[in-house]
């Protein structure tokens, strides 16, 4: 499917790697080949990708105005880091497995040649998705703005003490939670660490959040669905230790009593590209065993 918004040819690819996985070395190699062998160009963030790919070095700050298109190389670690390190961009993403299947890599290493054929004659389908921006308030003063695709962990911290947790949506109390902590997913990050909690799996083009409260001291307790227009906030109304706010799955902030953070839907989505004939469903099934029952 070819979007209007990119009207030539994808000549130039950026290519964020996870070097720890054991193939990263000679997929790049057989990266550098194919690229050769589709005219197109390869700009890598760091001296040694770029000694391997035989391509130039560029500051993965820098993409958004040297290259068309990134490739996500390794697991979903990395392509969450692309994708935070690539907000505000025009710049698409493909990601390509490594390792075991990913929910988020939609391309097998074993696939690169359909990969830079797809990327080359703009062949490929388009997975708008979006992100959550959440904005840190400390002692009444904003402290960050960052931006989330997977999800918004506000909990755990120096000891298992529980806290208490204010839910405001829209500017409404929803309730105030005795409990371990509470997180906030995009659709993509409904099959993360929501899933694992018990929340529900929103399927990429659900227009809303899912609210998850951790462990909470009462049974009536349920995963929340709301709307992507709403406002989200959380404040942390009582704790006898600091807590960790972890976004995407990395600890950024250690938050205190009276602190508190803002959720809305960012303006500025990513954008995934899949090879034609790509099934969420069917990577739905294959990483959640889903085989049906036999007789």
């Amino acid at each position: 499917m070819r979007n209007a918004s990119y009207t030539s040819i994808h000549e130039k690819i950026g290519v964020i790697v996870n070097t720890k996985r054991p193939r990263a070395e000679g997929i790049l190699a057989e990266l550098r080949r194919l690229a050769e062998g589709h005219g197109v160009e390869l700009y890598a963030e760091n001296a040694e990708m770029a000694g391997l790919l035989g391509a130039e070095q560029v500051p993965i700050e820098a993409f958004g105005k040297k290259v068309d298109v990134a490739l996500a190389m390794g697991g979903d670690g990395t392509v969450l880091y692309a994708a935070r390190a690539l907000h505000g961009s025009s710049i698409p993403i493909m990601g390509v497995n490594l390792g075991s299947l990913g929910f988020l890599t939609s391309v097998s290493d074993t696939e690169m040649d359909l990969a830079l054929e797809a990327l080359a004659t703009e062949r490929y389908e388009i997975s708008p998705r979006d992100v959550a921006e959440c904005r840190i308030f400390q002692n009444g003063t904003v402290v960050g703005l960052e931006p989330s695709l997977n999800d918004i962990v506000l909990g755990w911290g120096a000891s298992s003490r529980i806290v208490t947790l204010n839910l405001s949506i829209d500017g409404e109390l929803v309730g105030s939670f005795m409990c371990d902590g509470m997180m906030v997913s995009t659709p993509t990050g409904s099959t993360g660490h929501s899933l694992s909690a018990g929340g529900p799996i929103l399927h990429p083009g659900i227009c809303g959040f899912g609210i998850n409260v951790i462990c909470p001291h009462t049974l009536s307790s349920r995963p929340l669905v709301i709307p992507n227009t709403s406002l989200i906030e959380i404040e942390v109304t009582h704790a006898a230790k600091e807590l960790i706010l972890s976004i995407d799955g990395q600890d950024e902030y250690k938050m205190e009593q009276g602190d508190r953070i803002e959720i809305r839907r960012s303006a500025l989505p990513i954008k995934f590209l899949q090879l034609p004939g790509h099934s969420y469903f069917s990577v739905l099934a294959k990483k959640l065993h889903w085989r049906g029952s036999s007789l």
